[in-house]
């Protein structure tokens, strides 16, 4: 993938305060983080704990509730600001919808029309994003006639076709087999040398084997942020859980594993 020509802004996104609602539930409660530019941060809880709350969020999806937000040093409450963060950055929801008679070209060029790239630009782009998931071969493939785990790469492609500074992705490995995940985990690792991932996943081995940080949110709150490695040593007296940052989790959920 070519590298996007945006301004690298340290850090990508911060919130202070941060209160997002659903009616008159609150999702997340006065969350406060800090997320640095450049390489795969993940986003680890248990079910209800607001990930998906927070990831839309990021993605300009929502508008917040309360406290203060800057994503790439803009403010996603400002309609023009809101607007770049669109351009700069791409959100891959876990489940996303399409045109089965549509091509792999079709779809992830029809993304990158939705971004404002150039015309002059996008056929290239197109070619780089898919060439980048391995799907070339099936470029001309009708979307309806590939399987999970290619649907899920041409999700992908099409986050990745407008080179965003920002790439934000929901539970991106639900649904797929062991072979699949393997592979997806070797596209994303890839992206974190040039662009900031947000990931948001159940799977503790995800975390273990893509990310850098990791944030561990409960009850909308941020409950830990730091390295895999400090998540690893926070477990360090406990015996529960497979795995090092699987008992890290625990000492700070109480669970086993996320949900």
């Amino acid at each position: 993938m070519q590298k996007g020509s945006w301004r690298v802004v340290e850090p990508a996104v911060a919130t202070k305060g941060l209160v997002q609602r659903y009616g008159r539930k609150v999702v997340l409660n006065n969350l406060d983080l800090v997320v640095r530019s450049k390489g795969i941060t993940g986003i680890v809880g248990p079910n209800g704990a607001g990930k998906t709350t927070l990831l839309s969020t990021v993605a300009t999806l929502m508008q917040p509730a309360g406290g203060e937000m800057s994503i790439i040093g803009l403010n996603p409450t400002r309609r023009q600001e809101r607007k770049e963060i669109r351009q700069r950055s791409s959100f891959l929801p876990q489940s996303f919808g399409y045109i089965p008679k549509f091509t792999v070209k079709e779809f992830v060029g029809y993304a990158g029309w939705l971004k404002g790239i150039p015309s002059a630009r996008i056929d290239q782009a197109v070619s780089d994003a898919i060439e980048y998931v391995s799907l070339t071969e099936k470029a001309d493939q009708p979307m309806g006639r590939l399987s999970g785990g290619m649907i899920r790469r041409v999700g992908i492609a099409s986050a990745l076709v407008n080179s965003p500074e920002i790439l934000i992705l929901d539970e991106p490995t639900v649904g797929l087999d062991p072979r699949q995940r393997l592979d997806f985990r070797t596209v994303i690792k890839g992206l974190g040398e040039t662009s900031t991932v947000l990931l948001s996943t159940h799977l503790i081995e995800d975390i273990a084997a893509t990310c850098k940080d990791v944030l561990v949110i409960q009850d909308g709150a941020v409950m830990f942020s730091g390295d895999t490695k400090e998540l690893a040593q926070a477990g360090d007296m406990i015996g529960e859980g497979q795995s090092p940052l699987e008992r890290g989790y625990a000492a700070l959920i109480g669970e086993g594993e996320p949900s």
